[in-house]
């Protein structure tokens, strides 16, 4: 995965990303919230780990981190190897229409009805200014299936500095550098090969 170092070494202020996870309970059986990523490519923990993530952050910046609540410590443990120091962590909160738990979510011991993103930092560089009042909770209705809440990339913008790069993106962020092979191409992007196959990387403009 060295190719992600073509991005530029050093060169993003901010990077958010949302890996492929793989997940097997102690019995070797896949987690019900995860039998859904039988459909998709996945990573081993080792390959999401071994990601030069580190390479391409700038001294001081910032990472969130989408992780399954069942893997939580295993975040941590990519954090850690990526160069980041883990702070704190918000919660994506989802909800119906009429305002109440979406209790659509599973899991081995509770049903899921939200998921975390690990805050963590390079350096010491904390939040802007709106960080001081930015609560750590998101309320939103889920959407088409796989897809994070729009209000985390308001709260990014506030409170972290950019460039902005976004791994394994699946939809379209104006002003973002965005990888990964589910993302959203367009002409006239750069490609990336990798060993897993192509990745596309182009920064969205409009």
């Amino acid at each position: 995965m060295s190719d992600l170092i073509e991005l530029g070494e050093s060169r993003f202020g901010t990077i958010l990303a949302d890996p492929p996870w793989q997940f097997m309970n102690r019995t070797g059986k896949m987690a019900p919230e995860h039998k859904r990523l039988k459909r998709y490519s996945t990573m081993s923990l080792r390959e999401i780990m071994e990601l030069p993530v580190s390479r391409i952050s700038a001294p001081q910046s910032h990472l969130y981190l989408w992780v399954p609540n069942a893997l939580i410590l295993e975040g941590l443990e990519v954090m850690k190897s990526w160069g980041f120091t883990y702070k704190t962590n918000l919660v994506w909160y989802k909800i119906r229409k009429d305002g109440g738990p979406d209790g659509r979510g599973v899991g081995f011991y509770f049903r899921n009805v939200t998921e975390l993103v690990l805050f963590g930092v390079r350096g010491n560089l904390r939040t802007a200014k709106p960080g001081r009042t930015q609560v750590n909770i998101i309320r939103s209705r889920k959407r088409e299936h796989s897809r994070k809440p729009d209000e985390l990339y308001d709260i990014i913008e506030r409170c972290s500095p950019g460039p902005y790069l976004e791994l394994f993106a699946r939809h379209k962020r104006t002003g973002w550098f965005q990888w990964g092979d589910e993302a959203p191409g367009r002409e006239g992007c750069e490609v990336i090969s990798l060993k897993k196959g192509p990745m596309e990387l182009f920064e969205v403009v409009n």
